[in-house]
């Protein structure tokens, strides 16, 4: 009889294609708060008393030894207790995850390294580059505007050509949301754009240099991601609608695969997206650590309803608290395997076409899109 589906997906080590570091320095309650929720912390009102938060006290506890359902008290004082360094080991090492993409563009807290975090986790790992941090680096050479269209191509695609770098990544969702006019901007209207720039100063938030740095992404040759939906109080939701980018997507066809993270709420124009253009991928990201194990399938479900099954993939968006590397994970794990053993028992899916699923998207998809290697105990599967 073939293994039940959790138990796949239990020894499947997973490649988590987006995330960012976990903090390097002990956190007081009240900053360790801080990371557990997108929003701000408000007086009287705990990030404890969430979906998440709650979810980290029922699934993360455990790997502090504490019990079930510790009290955030008894929770904090535990952490502290062990120190950061151990910490971030065991929840890293628990998120059984051979490959680590890590975001390095945003960082507010001191965070671990790709190389750091491979090593707590005993994992390998890769970068991913945010191509708005290249850009305001460039902006900051003191260049002028009509040399910065080049002066961005060069400096990306030096980065690009890093070891260790395997997609770059845009934050437009945030920084002018992606009803955006789709055709490549002219030389001339980069170069007006760029001096309005410079004369202001500040992050890049202009429409024009922003279509200028996706139009660039396309023609670097590694993955793109691009933030969707869910994010911090930064982000107008409304903007950040995959759908926006429909005409920006025709146009683009046959270049670059173009990865939607997050999605949520929009996990299902994501996966209409994924379904009639061939480049775009999409994943539901940090979604799954927020709504917890109890919510994950049904996430997990409105994005695969019209997915193709080679179109998904996993990640955590970890950022801060090594929490939520693992939970990310075990959210993933258990939400797909009751989706798909649900539809096993239903004889809707075969159990061996179960297993091919869970393990395209939980690590071989990746594998394919950034051109991973197979690991040394699962030579050449994919």
């Amino acid at each position: 009889m073939p293994e039940p589906i959790r138990e796949v997906l239990d020894a499947l080590p997973l490649v988590d294609h987006h995330c960012h570091g976990a903090v390097t320095a002990d956190l007081t309650g009240p900053e360790f708060e801080s990371l557990l929720t997108e929003g701000e912390a408000w007086p009287g009102v705990s990030p404890f008393d969430s979906p998440a938060g709650i979810a980290v006290r029922r699934h993360c506890a455990p790997l502090l030894d504490l019990d079930r359902h510790a009290p955030a008290a008894d929770y904090l004082a535990r952490r502290a207790e062990l120190g950061w360094q151990e910490v971030n080991r065991r929840f890293l090492a628990a998120s059984h995850t051979e490959t680590f993409c890590v975001d390095t563009g945003y960082a507010p807290h001191p965070v671990t390294s790709p190389a750091e975090l491979a090593t707590a986790a005993g994992a390998g790992a890769y970068e991913v580059v945010r191509l708005e941090s290249i850009a305001e680096e460039v902006a900051a050479r003191g260049i002028e505007a009509a040399e910065y269209a080049a002066a961005f191509r060069a400096a990306a695609e030096e980065a690009v050509r890093r070891p260790g770098v395997v997609a770059v990544k845009s934050v437009a969702a945030y920084r002018t949301g992606f009803a955006l006019d789709p055709e490549r901007p002219t030389y001339a209207e980069v170069t007006r754009a760029a001096a309005l720039w410079f004369s202001r100063g500040g992050r890049l938030t202009d429409p024009v240099l922003t279509r200028h740095l996706l139009w660039t992404a396309v023609g670097l040759g590694v993955p793109l991601q691009l933030h969707a939906g869910f994010g911090d109080s930064d982000l107008r939701l409304h903007h950040a609608d995959p759908v926006l980018l429909t005409d920006w997507l025709r146009l683009t066809v046959g270049t670059v695969p173009v990865l939607l993270l997050h999605c949520w709420p929009y996990q299902r124009q994501a996966a209409y997206l994924a379904a009639v253009f061939e480049h775009v991928h999409l994943d539901v990201g940090l979604t799954l650590h927020h709504v917890g194990p109890a919510r994950a399938a049904a996430v997990l479900a409105e994005a695969m309803e019209i997915t193709p099954f080679r179109k998904l993939l996993y990640s955590s968006d970890a950022y801060g608290v090594a929490e939520f590397h693992h939970l990310g994970a075990l959210s993933f794990r258990q939400g797909l395997a009751g989706m798909l053993q649900d539809r096993v028992d239903a004889d809707e899916l075969s159990p061996a076409d179960a297993v091919r699923i869970a393990a395209w998207t939980g690590r071989d998809n990746a594998r394919r899109l950034y051109g991973l290697p197979a690991s040394d105990s699962d030579p050449g599967r994919d």
